[in-house]
């Protein structure tokens, strides 16, 4: 067991995610056991195991889900290779023990990646906020001398221009949380023009901009691209709350990203919803 724990805090720090498959509760026969435990990482690597055979090859593809989703959850199994009534929280898998087993699945990691593009005042208010919540936090800028001034809160720093990152980094910035929050209208033009061209699909893409700005960069998005998938795009960002400082801004956009996150039903509080024509 001393191995297997050593295996996780191997994999935490080279910063991959993982999830820790605990068998918790056994009913009648079945191979899985209480308290045995099995990770598995996010290329499908398994390490340890809770007893083999059916139920085990299930949980390596369940992992495969909840890795999307990087929420932990409890489900129970019901083990029989015959048509059986199971009730509404059990699923049957086909094996002939005859028995019931429930697995933890927990998932490891931060909650999800951020990458705000911008360390000025509104993306270094953001980076503090998010970095406690347990985000994995990155902020990109081109400007040492802003990028010097910006304290520990990110866990990755990035010298470099925003086209770049976005181009080096396609695949990482796929089903991310991407913040626009740079310094001029040329930048934020520039990295939502990157994403569409690259095809980058973000789970959440919030851009720091006017109502009449961001007007202007759709008109230009579609003329180029034609329709394009915006259910994922939020801008303005963040939630209603009120108050323009660096910090307050940074709350709203937080609570955004929160909700967003826990696919938290909170239509009519984002900014975006406060258009006069929706893009989405």
């Amino acid at each position: 067991m001393d191995n297997f724990y050593t295996k996780i805090a191997e994999l935490q720090s080279k910063g991959q995610d993982l999830i820790i498959v605990t068998v918790t509760e056994k009913e009648g026969m079945s191979p899985s056991d209480v308290g045995k435990k099995m990770i598995v990482t996010r290329d499908g690597q398994s390490f340890g195991t809770i007893g083999g055979g059916s139920i085990e090859h299930f949980a390596i593809e369940k992992c495969k889900d909840l890795f999307k989703s990087r929420l932990s959850l409890s489900e129970k199994y019901v083990l029989m290779d015959k048509e059986v009534k199971v009730a509404s929280d059990e699923i049957k898998l086909n094996m002939a023990c005859g028995g019931k087993a429930t697995l933890f699945y927990e998932f490891v990691g931060p909650k999800q990646y951020v990458y705000i593009f911008g360390a000025g005042h509104c993306g270094a208010a953001l980076s503090k906020l998010l970095r406690p919540l347990n985000f994995y936090v990155t902020v990109i800028d081109d400007r040492k001398e802003v990028m010097d001034k910006l304290d520990d809160s990110p866990n990755k720093k990035e010298l470099v221009s925003f086209a770049k990152y976005v181009e080096d980094n396609a695949s990482k910035l796929n089903n991310s949380f991407i913040v626009v929050a740079s310094p001029s209208h040329t930048y934020d033009y520039e990295i939502l023009d990157k994403v569409f061209e690259l095809g980058i699909k973000p789970k959440y893409f919030g851009m720091l901009c006017s109502k009449k700005k961001i007007a202007d960069y759709l008109k230009k998005l579609t003329s180029k691209y034609g329709k394009v998938d915006l259910s994922n795009f939020y801008s303005p960002i963040g939630l209603a709350t009120g108050g323009d400082s660096p910090e307050e801004v940074a709350i709203s956009i937080a609570s955004e990203i929160l909700s967003v996150h826990y696919q938290k039903n909170v239509d009519g509080s984002h900014m975006r919803d406060h258009l006069p024509n929706k893009y989405f």
